[in-house]
């Protein structure tokens, strides 16, 4: 009996319905999951979800008795799978109360399948965000949140550093975000407190630290692979930044790749994790014109400004010779290897865009981060494991989200074809579950389409 034939409805008996009745239920029916719990497919699948967790996984044949819920959500053959991640992002902060770009991005991570977000440069105005989107008063992705950036500028001595670090953790930060500028006896006290607190750390490598004692001292993510190339760089080579272009790009005929299984196993040695965003260094640092990405279609849900002052910066480069092919397409190639080299050695991806930084729109970033980790020769299993059981894995959350399976939270992404054999099916979700709330592909679109009326053109 073919399953779209089966009245659907819930396996669960009269008196077990009464036992819920003060709690938030659904029923998804006639669905394949993509539960991320291995490679295998679930094929003709309910899944019965009751306040916000997964209550029961339940196989449809045609012996399956009658179900009942009265939220139903009728798949019709489609796949869902736990979702995709944003695991470097950058939330706008609130304008003198006004929440409308925080809560614009929220709809346009849901309404590309992404359910988890790592906001990687805090500010206040984030944590009440991160109590906004917890409580369910503002519809989006799970949020975690680093602090304020530590640099140069902020870090002013190793005290200081330690100062800062405690007052991150007490204000309710989730991450501390390393920028460049900060000095190797900073980094040491960064690390220290951070440890005894608790709080993991991460980000770019400054100079002065070097990637191996960036991975000493314990960072949990390396956004960017930053600080690879410079530690295969010839130990006597001088770093000008003021020519070396953008993250030293003009240096990567130096690279002496011998030198990489070392960095790979300590790598390995103290479970780093990798945000790569290739999409940042393709569509930012390439050599493809400011003007071809202006006019990309997603452009349009951003502020006009914003767009404008990405085309300024990139176009300044431009000018300045900094993206010319000579220069860039060595560069980008590097970084695809040096990706494909990190994970086939086992080093843990996270997937991350660097969202909305030049070019790269909250949620539609995350789809051309995915055909580069393709394109790279990533498979399509690994991509979505980058997205889904690697970031809660690097929360210590794993027991919670990041795959389908009873007990586990109900976030879930509903698409029309295998996303194991379809990528591209993730760019139009038909819905998204996300705490056991479920969101409809119809008012995804609709959130859009008032999106791009709230930042319409004027001829």
């Amino acid at each position: 009996m073919a399953m779209n034939s089966i009245k659907v409805s819930l396996l669960i008996s009269f008196c077990l319905l009464s036992f819920f009745a003060f709690s938030q239920k659904a029923l998804v029916t006639n669905v394949h999951i993509v539960s991320m719990d291995g490679k295998e497919v679930l094929k003709n699948q309910a899944v019965y979800i009751v306040d916000g967790k997964i209550d029961q996984i339940i196989p449809l044949t045609a012996q399956t008795p009658r179900m009942y819920s009265e939220n139903l959500i009728d798949g019709q053959g489609a796949y869902i799978f736990p979702g995709l991640a944003e695991f470097h992002a950058h939330l706008p902060v609130e304008n003198d109360g006004n929440t409308q770009l925080q809560e614009e991005s929220m709809w346009l991570y849901l309404a590309n399948g992404v359910l988890r977000i790592r906001s990687m440069l805090g500010h206040p105005s984030h944590i009440d965000l991160r109590a906004r989107v917890n409580s369910g008063e503002t519809p989006g992705p799970r949020v975690y949140i680093s602090g304020p950036s530590f640099n140069g500028n902020s870090v002013t001595s190793p005290q200081q550093a330690t100062k800062m670090v405690r007052e991150q953790k007490e204000a309710g930060y989730d991450h501390l975000k390393i920028h460049p500028g900060v000095e190797l006896d900073e980094m040491w006290e960064i690390s220290k407190t951070a440890k005894e607190l608790g709080i993991p750390f991460g980000g770019h490598v400054p100079l002065a630290v070097g990637i191996k004692n960036a991975l000493g001292s314990g960072f949990k993510s390396i956004e960017h692979m930053d600080g690879y190339m410079e530690g295969l760089l010839p130990d006597n080579l001088e770093i000008d930044p003021a020519t070396s272009g953008p993250f030293n790009l003009k240096l990567v005929g130096e690279v002496q790749m011998e030198k990489l299984p070392n960095l790979i196993q300590m790598t390995l040695d103290q479970g780093t994790y990798i945000a790569p965003t290739l999409t940042l260094f393709d569509r930012y640092f390439g050599y493809i014109p400011a003007d071809e990405f202006r006019q990309a279609p997603e452009m349009k849900y951003l502020p006009g400004f914003l767009i404008q002052q990405w085309v300024n910066a990139k176009k300044q480069m431009e000018r300045a010779g900094l993206l010319d092919k000579e220069f860039v397409a060595p560069y980008l190639e590097f970084r695809r290897k040096l990706f494909m080299e990190l994970h086939q050695s086992g080093v843990p991806m996270i997937m991350a865009s660097d969202s909305p930084q030049v070019f790269n729109v909250p949620g539609f970033s995350i789809h051309h981060e995915i055909r580069l980790m393709s394109e790279a020769g990533m498979s399509n299993y690994e991509i979505l494991k980058s997205g889904s059981v690697e970031p809660a894995k690097y929360m210590g959350e794993e027991n919670d989200w990041g795959m389908i399976k009873k007990g586990m939270a109900a976030d879930f992404v509903m698409v029309q074809n295998n996303p194991l054999e379809d990528l591209n099916t993730m760019q139009k979700p038909l819905g998204v579950m996300i705490r056991g709330q479920w969101i409809s592909g119809e008012k995804l679109q609709a959130e859009l389409d008032r999106i791009e009326k709230n930042h319409e053109r004027k001829p």
